[in-house]
């Protein structure tokens, strides 16, 4: 059986509890997972309690990013890689599960290219702003992901990545989570977040769109707003990286990996073969 990919969002809302006791019944069931996290919403609470508020940057082509200097990425690391990570693996390993808590970083998991310079849109201008510590995942580590869950350890990941140079980079995690997905030939990949899928009228979730085939893809892009859209580039580069599946889910509560496994959210579907 092929792994299914889970990425969790990090916003507001999010029941880790919930999760966690889910993710473990999987296992303990002998369904391979692999498990990928965020950490944005304590990210913003640290970052401002340590005096660099965070700030977001928004590309010519209207995708919103996290602004990474060198700062910056050292507050991300300490705490997608720190309390985000060790709390997810302690849930984990008390439900009996052996999970694994890594980063991008180790063992060059997800490598890829950093993009020191990148173009942002400020009061309809294009700037050029320099030293950025982002970039992009190109290759994933799989070796290592099988040679993990081979023995029965379940991977947590979580970013940065690393670049080519050995530098830490800040990834976005829905895209890394595609990219992973799509190397281990996965037939799901599930991104679960606070809202429960992609809205034609967002915040109003009576609107569900609750399946999206490939060739509408484009359309339904047009009704994503803010993370919604990478979240939305992500499921595309999965579809196109052979996975079956991508699934919009729900993370606040309830069962939200077996919801997600039946279809509730909203599912894009890969092209014909």
């Amino acid at each position: 059986m092929n792994p299914i990919v889970i990425k969790v969002g990090g916003s507001e809302g999010i029941d880790l509890d919930a999760l966690c006791a889910d993710v473990a019944s999987l296992v303990h069931d002998g369904v391979p997972l692999v498990l990928v996290h965020g950490g944005s919403a304590e990210t913003n609470r640290v970052a401002t309690q340590l005096g660099h508020a965070p700030q977001f940057v928004t590309s010519p082509s209207g995708f919103t990013s996290r602004l990474t200097d060198r700062k910056a990425l050292e507050i991300f690391e300490m705490v997608y890689c720190g309390s985000i990570n060790k709390g997810i693996v302690e849930r984990l390993q008390m439900a009996g599960v052996n999970a694994v808590g890594l980063s991008g970083i180790d063992g060059r998991l997800w490598e890829g290219r950093r993009k020191k310079n990148i173009r942002v849109l400020e009061d309809g201008k294009i700037r050029v702003l320099r030293d950025s510590w982002t970039g992009t995942v190109d290759r994933v580590n799989v070796d290592l992901l099988n040679l993990l869950m081979g023995q029965g350890y379940l991977p947590v990941l979580t970013p940065p990545g690393i670049s080519e140079d050995g530098e830490a980079i800040n990834v976005d995690g829905d895209r890394a989570a595609a990219r992973t997905a799509s190397a281990l030939g996965a037939d799901t990949l599930m991104l679960l977040s606070n809202v429960p899928g992609l809205l034609k009228a967002f915040p109003d979730e009576s609107s569900l769109l609750r399946e999206v085939a490939y060739e509408d893809f484009d359309e339904a892009m047009e009704f994503a707003e803010g993370r919604m859209r990478i979240k939305m580039l992500g499921a595309k580069e999965a579809l196109d990286g052979g996975v079956g599946r991508v699934v919009l889910g729900d993370a606040r509560n309830g069962q939200p990996v077996r919801a997600a496994m039946d279809g509730v959210g909203t599912v894009l579907m890969g092209a014909a073969k």
